[in-house]
């Protein structure tokens, strides 16, 4: 069962969670809480410190190994590497995702980058799965009354139902819906700089085949990786709309995005959820 605005209000353990597209404000809104009452859980961050780890070093680990000095230096142990990921700062977690495409132009064939597409989904699906436990931490050990989920874009992919009724239970679900004007930023920032990104596999196995015919190639090793980002991002968008906001009317609520970036308080932030949820 959803809560009303007025049982948010009178919560002693306000908890959200945040859906929408990358950019679209989940982390701004997050950080406009107050950080002395509020923990930010990043399920991007829990990802790639917890669950991918480990594949993310051993990916770097592999590069490294193909230049002969850098070989024997990380065999003998005279060097070591580790991760260095912020909630701020998920580029190594990005750079794992990769993008599908020429090698030659920094892409992974499509096995390989449906692999690691996998590796992240099951480690999304357990990263949802910790919120409970690091509901608790938060206040047991920090002794943070507040709790934010920020939750990655491809969240509104998972199916679990136990999943979303734990979240639905724990927090209440904010989608963050951009306006067309703030989806045709957020096409323009993905045309100046494309990102590494996560595709159902069923929506990313039909948008290749048009692709490949689209442009006469063969192979996937043909497309050069930054263009077939700039060409599916905003069928992604689309593609993921209903999913959020089929998700918003069985769980939470709809916070237009735009309203965000206006309101600088914390008193301001939780008026605006509220309303959101009147």
């Amino acid at each position: 069962m959803k809560k009303t605005a007025q049982q948010f209000r009178q919560w002693p353990n306000q908890a959200i969670t945040l859906l929408g597209m990358s950019g679209v404000g989940k982390t701004t809104l997050s950080a406009r809480l107050p950080r002395e009452s509020w923990f930010h859980y990043s399920g991007d961050y829990r990802i790639g410190t917890k669950y991918l780890d480990e594949p993310i070093l051993d990916d770097i680990k592999t590069r490294v190994m193909e230049n002969q000095s850098l070989k024997e230096l990380l065999r003998s142990d005279s060097i070591y590497i580790r991760n260095n990921i912020t909630i701020d700062h998920l580029h190594p977690l990005s750079c794992f995702l990769s993008k599908i495409g020429n090698p030659e132009l920094g892409g992974l064939n499509v096995d390989e980058f449906k692999r690691r597409q996998n590796l992240f989904f099951e480690a999304e699906i357990r990263a949802m799965a910790d919120v409970r436990e690091f509901m608790e931490k938060a206040r047991r050990i920090y002794g943070y009354p507040h709790f934010v989920n920020d939750a990655g874009g491809s969240i509104c992919y998972l199916t679990d139902q136990e999943c979303w009724s734990n979240l639905n239970e724990l927090t209440v679900v904010l989608y963050l819906r951009a306006s067309d004007n703030m989806e045709k930023t957020l096409i323009e920032r993905a045309g100046r700089n494309p990102k590494p990104l996560f595709y159902e596999e069923k929506f990313l196995d039909r948008h290749l085949a048009i692709y490949l015919e689209e442009n006469n190639l063969t192979s996937t090793d043909e497309i050069s990786p930054d263009e077939f980002v700039q060409w599916v991002f905003p069928k992604l968008i689309n593609y993921r709309k209903p999913q959020y906001e089929r998700l918003a009317e069985k769980y939470g609520h709809t916070i237009e995005a735009e309203k965000i970036f206006a309101l600088p308080e914390q008193a301001d932030i939780i008026d605006l959820i509220c309303e959101s949820m009147s």
